[in-house]
């Protein structure tokens, strides 16, 4: 006999509009949130928003809309006075617009309560606190929401390592005051210093547990630079871009591997690299790199530093942006300034407009007119991806020179190298040793020119 599948946990979205916020955008970020509610296996019920000059300093949102969410969440919706926060003036601050339900809010509690809150912005833990009294239900920003993501897809040991990194540094700030925390001070072996409360200890435990942590994933990292060194004699390609605008999938088509695809932000974490299919000399690697988004904490970027240096240390940047989401002009800008963060900023791109499939010929013939330098392909048409995979080569092939080698019998291995590495114009030998005419990158000429 079978059985029903559980419901999926309820979520609330709580948007604030500032006034550097056009409604575009902010419709946009909102969306973006629901899809990362959607991967991290919630169903969003309702949306509450609100036009504020700034988030409101005790709960975000004003006492109206703070109801308002509550009857979504079967909370109070008031935030409880005296400890652990502190009465203000302002606690409950008129609103920058009138009290009125946003689109959905029924006036009586909803059939099925929603248990999860989640917040487009970042806020502050006692923020967050205070948002979790008044509703009673879980409260999540949207750096807890990216983190959370993370943390469920990281599958190799760096991601793992580079996810926890990130997310105690997030937990250090929001470590709560147990009862009487402050006045529980003691000494002795194996316990807490002298005057020191228990939320101290417990950030100390949280300081040490990062410092292993970064030190484990060090090691990791001196391993991957290893890697790289040895890779850096071929040419590379390395896709970046926006969450699920389509990277893994370029990865399987362009490759011929059987890349982990799935339509869910933040699919991949780990960087994967493969050559690129049919294989041709010189041999072309290509890399998938974790996905970029809108507010990507800084944690995050930090603790992938050595996941996205396969971008920065790359020949050629593949960025692909989801031609079918009208908000893909931003995302490009996004990808753009996490490039320049790492590093990577200068390094020679290729635009590609992906799932153009979506979208009809009038929007198409406008794109290529907008974008003139892009690539506007669908990697369900193997004549698309025949085309950027001739891109690639061709990018490449211009930067080849041709050059003699003479290489002496005593050094034979050299030819393997350069049959490996070049392609091999011509190949004579006489008394003297092996002639070679090859075309190769300036650099690999070089490398095989030291080793005669």
């Amino acid at each position: 006999m079978s059985t029903a599948a559980p419901d999926r946990p309820r979520a609330v979205l709580l948007g604030v509009q500032l006034p550097d916020v056009g409604d575009e955008e902010f419709a946009s970020s909102l969306a973006e949130l629901g899809r990362l509610a959607k991967t991290l296996g919630l169903e969003v019920v309702a949306r509450v928003v609100q036009r504020r000059r700034e988030l409101a300093a005790a709960a975000v949102v004003g006492a109206g809309k703070l109801a308002e969410l509550a009857r979504w969440t079967g909370g109070s919706g008031v935030v409880p006075l005296g400890p652990p926060q502190r009465r203000r003036a302002d606690v409950e601050a008129e609103d920058e617009e009138p009290e009125e339900p946003s689109a959905g809010a029924a006036e009586s509690a909803p059939p099925a309560r929603a248990t999860v809150v989640l917040i487009d912005h970042d806020v502050t833990p006692s923020q967050a606190r205070n948002l979790e009294r008044a509703t009673g239900a879980e409260v999540l920003d949207r750096t807890a929401v990216i983190l959370a993501i993370f943390q469920r897809h990281a599958r190799s040991r760096e991601a793992r390592l580079q996810v926890e990194i990130a997310r105690l540094s997030y937990l250090a700030p929001r470590l709560r005051e147990s009862s009487g925390g402050k006045e529980r001070q003691g000494g002795g072996i194996g316990g807490r210093g002298a005057g020191e409360s228990q939320i101290e200890l417990d950030r100390r435990k949280l300081r040490d547990r990062i410092a292993e942590l970064r030190a484990e994933l060090a090691a990791i990292e001196r391993d991957a630079g290893t890697r790289r060194r040895r890779r850096s004699e071929h040419p590379t390609v390395a896709l970046v871009g926006y969450t699920n605008a389509g990277k893994s999938s370029w990865m399987r088509a362009l490759t011929g591997s059987g890349v982990r695809v799935e339509d869910k932000l933040f699919a991949t974490l780990d960087t994967t690299v493969r050559a690129l299919a049919p294989e041709g000399i010189p041999r072309i690697l290509v890399s998938d790199t974790v996905g970029f988004i809108k507010k990507l904490p800084h944690d995050l970027v930090a603790s992938f530093r050595s996941t996205l240096d396969e971008a920065r240390g790359s020949d050629l940047l593949l960025q692909l942006a989801d031609a079918s989401d009208a908000a893909f002009p931003a995302q490009i800008e996004v990808t753009r300034a996490v490039l320049e963060e790492i590093g990577a900023g200068d390094a020679p791109r290729l635009l590609i407009l992906n799932k153009v499939d979506r979208i009809d010929a009038a929007v198409r013939e406008r794109l290529a007119a907008q974008w003139p330098e892009a690539v506007l392909v669908s990697v369900r048409d193997p004549a698309d991806v025949d085309r950027v995979r001739e891109r690639i080569r061709a990018h490449f092939e211009r930067d080849m020179v041709e050059a003699e080698l003479l290489v002496p019998y005593a050094k034979q291995r050299v030819v393997g190298e350069a049959h490996s590495a070049c392609r091999v114009l011509a190949e004579r030998h006489d008394a003297e040793g092996t002639h070679l005419l090859l075309r190769a990158r300036p650099e690999v000429i070089a490398r095989l020119r030291a080793g005669l």
